[in-house]
């Protein structure tokens, strides 16, 4: 069995800036221009049975205003008549009216369970466009950045189930065949009842393929399916096609869509069942599978070795690894127990040791505890804590104080994680534990590349270049935005995120009205010294605020190189970042 390559990121050191002293609050006005639009965006709440987290992370927190990242300083948004709806500004003093390049088919008010219209700008030529309704476009556009060449032209629609909205795409050219390939993602709902919110996440990657051949048209030509339990922080594929990588909290993995339809609900059920359920104690570990119906003893092989076990059902390899521990392998036994189950009893040959986990590296079994272990866990914890804040504070080593923590210090008990999938095989190649290294956004610097994503780093955000074809180095350290990582996270009411493509600034927005700009440091037209240490300061990082004159909530969030895009439900906000000439 292959497993996925553990990874780690390979910080640059020297693109960080360990004497940053922190952001100097300008209070020089930044230029805003506000345009009203025509019709109100075309913005999709959710209903009543979208409730969970997942929900609000995919569809609640949607940005409804898409950057052309292809074309500098152009923006688009769909508007409840079903246009979408561009502005490119050439200069801001002479600011026109958003214009109408498409029109959706199909009347959105007539569907009551749609999502909200989302698009991609696939290529320079080409945008795939979902309209909420479970209907994919593939649209030609000609040259977006030469009005006379430029004509929306749906060149493949095909309804795909149920809604989604778009998160990625890339157009392929290879061999005189053109592809778009495309990712798609539903929250849908669970068949059977299970533990948890009974919603899982359903990625679907998507290839869309023509011939350069006379009357051929475009086709699907591959349909792949991954699922998780978690929203995707990000998710794009490959510029080669080859591959596909995630951040999310929650590992994904694919499913085969021709063994599903064959075999039906079993697939769903072993997905969502553990495969094993073990409990331990002190002295032993007790393993418990549930058999296929009419298993025999004759059907069950099972192995023992003082560090290894291997367990195979019907001729087929069910369970096999390196154990956590040692365990005494000539008095551990197995047993078929009355109620169709196998009962695996392991004697630890180092008593006491509490095993984290059964086989090192496998997660398809799940712990049992019962209550007798879990007082017994908290009453050895016992001396750690205290119901006083703080009972002594003169002691050596005061106890901590959880009220003395701030926010930005408490990260989620779940890491996310990095994964890589062959686009191929549909196997995981290479994962990175990301631990506390809490994702803030993703912003596409080049768009012949990956989008890359920024995560927090200590104090600092850091943003990551994701690369492929380069096995040895998948994910490169490019940008560092300081100290922000500790800055973000005192903004409690934030919403979007996002930084320019030459990293010249971050830049944040609340759901209401304000702004907040987080330029890199730059060099000081005057002599400035430091007032502690009498040493002379040679650049400085400013901190910018811009409060929009608006009561509607923030509905999309954009940064160029010299300006942040700023849409409500009835405004485009301008915001110019880059005064110098």
């Amino acid at each position: 069995m292959e497993v996925a390559a553990n990874c780690s990121l390979r910080v640059k050191r020297p693109l960080l800036d360990p004497r940053f002293e922190g952001y100097k609050l300008s209070l020089e006005p930044l230029p805003c221009y506000q345009l009203e639009l025509d019709a109100a965006v075309a913005e999709v709440k959710l209903r009543d049975d979208q409730y969970t987290l997942e929900h609000m992370h995919a569809f609640g927190m949607y940005n409804y205003l898409h950057c052309d990242s292809w074309y500098q300083d152009s923006v688009y948004y769909i508007d409840n008549l079903g246009r979408i709806m561009n502005l490119t500004v050439m200069l801001d003093t002479a600011l026109g009216k958003p214009r109408e390049v498409f029109r959706l088919p199909t009347d959105l008010t007539a569907y009551d369970n749609r999502l909200c219209a989302s698009l991609h700008f696939t290529s320079s030529t080409w945008v795939t466009l979902s309209d909420g309704t479970g209907r994919l476009y593939l649209i030609g556009t000609g040259d977006r950045g030469n009005s006379a060449s430029e004509k929306w032209e749906i060149m493949f629609n095909e309804e795909l189930g149920s809604p989604f909205i778009i998160l990625h795409s890339i157009s392929l050219l290879k061999a005189e065949e053109h592809s778009i390939a495309t990712l798609l993602l539903r929250i849908e709902k669970e068949d059977l009842d299970m533990k948890g919110s009974g919603f899982f996440v359903s990625l679907e990657w998507v290839t869309i393929s023509k011939t350069n051949k006379e009357n051929e048209k475009y086709e699907i030509i591959k349909r792949d399916i991954l699922r998780g339990k978690s929203a995707p922080h990000y998710a794009a594929i490959e510029p080669d096609g080859n591959g596909l990588m995630i951040v999310s909290y929650q590992s994904f993995t694919f499913v085969h869509q021709d063994i599903e339809e064959n075999m039906g609900e079993d697939v769903s059920d072993k997905i969502k069942e553990p495969l094993y359920y073990w409990q331990q104690t002190e002295d032993d570990l007790t393993v418990t599978i549930r058999l296929p119906n009419d298993s025999t003893k004759e059907d069950i092989q099972v192995q023992f070795l003082p560090d290894h076990v291997n367990i195979v059902l019907k001729g087929q390899k069910f369970l096999e690894g390196n154990l956590y521990s040692s365990i005494d392998h000539e008095s551990s036994t197995w047993i078929i127990k009355e109620n169709n189950s196998l009962e695996i009893s392991l004697i630890k040959k180092n008593e006491g040791v509490t095993w984290p986990e059964l086989v090192v590296g496998d997660k398809q079994g799940e712990l049992v505890r019962d209550s007798a272990q879990c007082a017994a866990i908290a009453e050895r914890l016992m001396h750690l804590t205290s119901e006083e804040l703080n009972p002594n504070p003169d002691k050596g080593k005061p106890p901590c104080n959880a009220q003395e923590l701030e926010e930005c210090d408490i990260f989620f008990e779940e890491s996310s994680s990095l994964c890589r999938f062959d686009g191929n095989t549909l196997k995981t190649t290479h994962v990175v534990n990301l631990g506390s290294n809490e994702y803030l956004f993703s912003v596409v610097a080049d768009p012949g590349k990956m989008p890359c994503f920024c995560l927090r780093h200590d104090v600092d955000a850091l943003l990551w270049q994701p690369h492929c074809g380069k096995q040895d180095e998948l994910w490169e350290h490019i940008a560092t935005f300081n100290a922000l990582g500790y800055v973000q996270a005192s903004k409690r009411d934030k919403k979007f995120f996002a930084c320019a493509p030459d990293y010249s600034y971050a830049a944040l927005c609340e759901c209401l009205r304000r702004v907040f700009i987080y330029r890199q440091p730059t060099p000081m037209s005057t002599v400035l010294y430091n007032r502690k240490e009498g040493r002379q300061v040679g650049q400085v990082a400013k901190q910018q605020v811009a409060s929009l004159e608006t009561s509607d909530p923030i509905l999309g969030f954009q940064a160029t190189n010299e300006r942040l895009f700023v849409l409500t439900t009835r405004n485009l906000f301008l915001i110019k970042v880059k005064t110098e000439n």
